[in-house]
């Protein structure tokens, strides 16, 4: 490729889009003014993140340049600068631990051990049967359902050490977890359920009624 940067290993010798992501591509295109095609590259990795198991080889950083006329060195720039470009394989479930101010101040730290002492993991490491990866990021935009950590394309928030242990558990033994608030608050509503807007809420049908948990804490027992 000519551009200097950490060769990752288990790269394939070329890479195509399969037909159904050529007609996505042609479309994505279209939302540009020509000449400004090169707009399409976030879109275009993420395209070829999705077809190739989850991360993004060198061959296709080539074939996104070559489809959008751009140097090589313009795809790679983007593809290096996101946390969520994957450069390298990574497991079944791409644990994206947030570890920024808000998070860290609720118990991040705590996740974090629980992944090594559950997985035996630590930041940027796979567990030996390919489930699990493990990657401390920045703010990935839920602080107030602080901490949290997305998994793959979901969010699971109000995480403690113990629920998130249980997340883990169910996601290896191929269990669905509902995504989202962990503690059944509802959106990112205070702690202690809502705290404006109630009058118009139920006058609208709106059921903002905080969960049994977040009741007993309002109550004080």
């Amino acid at each position: 490729m000519g551009v200097k940067y950490k060769k990752y290993p288990n790269q394939p010798k070329s890479f195509t889009f399969t037909k159904e992501n050529m007609k996505k591509i042609e479309a994505i295109i279209k939302k540009y003014p020509i000449g400004f095609q090169q707009s399409a590259v976030m879109p275009l990795l993420d395209l070829a993140q999705r077809q190739h198991d989850n991360w993004i080889p060198e061959p296709a950083m080539e074939e996104i340049a070559r489809i959008l006329d751009i140097p090589v060195i313009r795809v790679v720039e983007v593809a290096t600068f996101y946390t969520m470009y994957n450069l390298a394989p990574v497991g079944k479930y791409h644990i994206q631990l947030c570890s920024t101010t808000p998070c860290m101040l609720c118990g991040a730290g705590d996740l974090l051990k629980t992944c090594k002492s559950k997985l035996g993991i630590g930041h940027g490491e796979t567990t030996k049967d390919g489930k699990f990866t493990l990657t401390e990021v920045e703010c990935l935009g839920a602080c107030v359902n602080a901490p949290m950590a997305q998994i793959n394309d979901d969010y699971y928030e109000d995480l403690t050490p113990e629920i998130f242990e249980t997340v883990i558990e169910s996601l290896s033994s191929g269990k669905d977890v509902p995504v989202g608030s962990q503690t059944g608050r509802k959106g990112s509503m205070a702690q202690l359920g809502p705290t404006s807007l109630e009058k118009e809420a139920k006058a609208a049908g709106i059921d903002m009624a905080p969960p049994p948990e977040l009741k007993k804490k309002k109550g004080g027992k």
